[in-house]
């Protein structure tokens, strides 16, 4: 399962939790422009946009969780089982996988409002890239920084939601997410006041009591709910170091411990990595399960321009500095 958000201070920041069982050997990877790409519904890209984010590599397909590309473009796909519904590929559609949908939007536009029409005729096609890499059950989430967008496609056919909240998770559909959210109204980070009775002398003997209903699971639902008041109620200074910062805390506020939240095989469903993405500079933050300091990656103008993909190993043992 995973959490992605959107985020704003005076630059634009987009990135995610990425929960799961199992680790996919995922590497950070900065995919240059004019780079080739070859669809499943046979024809072929060549990037216009260099993007960066997390990957893992297959024939020199990158094959990414979530990317942002030099413009500010990010999107990410997120878990999204038994809802999910691809189609074989359709002649009367725009036909594009999975996988593809990243690569494809990322490598060729700047801003949402510019594949709007791609959108209303888009089929996402169960083409996978090879016969053992079975296609993944995704939604996504799209953002650049002034619009943010849900693509869901379910047996009903792709729905295209405005996202307000800036918030993705996992099952129910978006809309159930999005409606759940009235149930959580009167949460409040202030000190409450006693509503209970006027016969009553009810004091508030901590702090957080206004907040007191707020799930702390670590369900889909929950942790839409949960990041989503976070993410609202954060009061945040303007530099970088603090945008990152508040970014990883909100973050942290829905992350999986280990032990936490086991599948039915008994495996151990944890975060496996955090990022935090300024897409506005290029930048990609992240840190790992095992690893939570802090690591950047930058796009230069160098990578942007080079012939191959750069492919960054994870730093993912933890680094502790020692004072004496």
């Amino acid at each position: 399962m995973c959490t992605c958000i959107d985020f704003q201070t005076k630059d634009h920041y987009f990135g995610r939790n990425l929960d799961l069982e199992y680790r996919f050997n995922e590497k950070v990877v900065i995919t240059p422009r004019n780079y080739r790409f070859e669809l499943k519904n046979g024809s072929a890209i060549h990037t216009k946009y260099a993007m960066i984010g997390m990957a893992s590599v297959r024939d020199r397909y990158p094959l990414y969780a979530e990317a942002t590309n030099e413009k500010g473009l990010s999107m990410a796909g997120l878990y999204f089982p038994k809802n999910a519904h691809f189609c074989c590929q359709n002649k009367d559609r725009f036909n594009l996988c999975p996988y593809e949908l990243i690569p494809y939007f990322l490598g060729l536009y700047a801003k949402i409002a510019d594949f709007r029409d791609i959108l209303s005729r888009l089929n996402i096609a169960d083409t996978p890239l090879a016969e053992d890499l079975p296609v993944a059950e995704l939604h996504w989430m799209i953002s650049d920084g002034t619009e943010c967008i849900i693509l869901e496609q379910m047996e009903d056919g792709l729905k295209i939601y405005d996202n307000p909240v800036g918030i993705l998770t996992n099952n129910p559909p978006f809309s159930y997410h999005l409606a759940n959210l009235n149930n959580y109204m009167n949460l409040t980070p202030c000190c409450p006041e006693n509503r209970f009775s006027d016969r009553l002398d009810l004091q508030q003997y901590g702090m957080g009591m206004g907040a007191i209903g707020l799930p702390g699971d670590t369900s889909p639902a929950s942790r839409f709910v949960r990041a989503s008041f976070a993410k609202f109620n954060s009061v945040c200074e303007e530099d970088e170091e603090s945008s990152v910062t508040q970014f990883f805390h909100i973050l942290d506020s829905v992350s999986v411990v280990k032990g936490t939240s086991l599948t039915k095989d008994g495996l151990d469903d944890l975060t496996t990595y955090s990022c935090c993405i300024n897409a506005t500079r290029g930048i990609y933050y992240y840190k790992t399960y095992n690893n939570s300091q802090i690591t950047a990656l930058r796009m230069t103008d160098r990578e942007k321009c080079r012939k191959t993909l750069c492919i960054h190993e994870l730093i993912d043992t933890q680094q502790i500095r020692y004072l004496n």
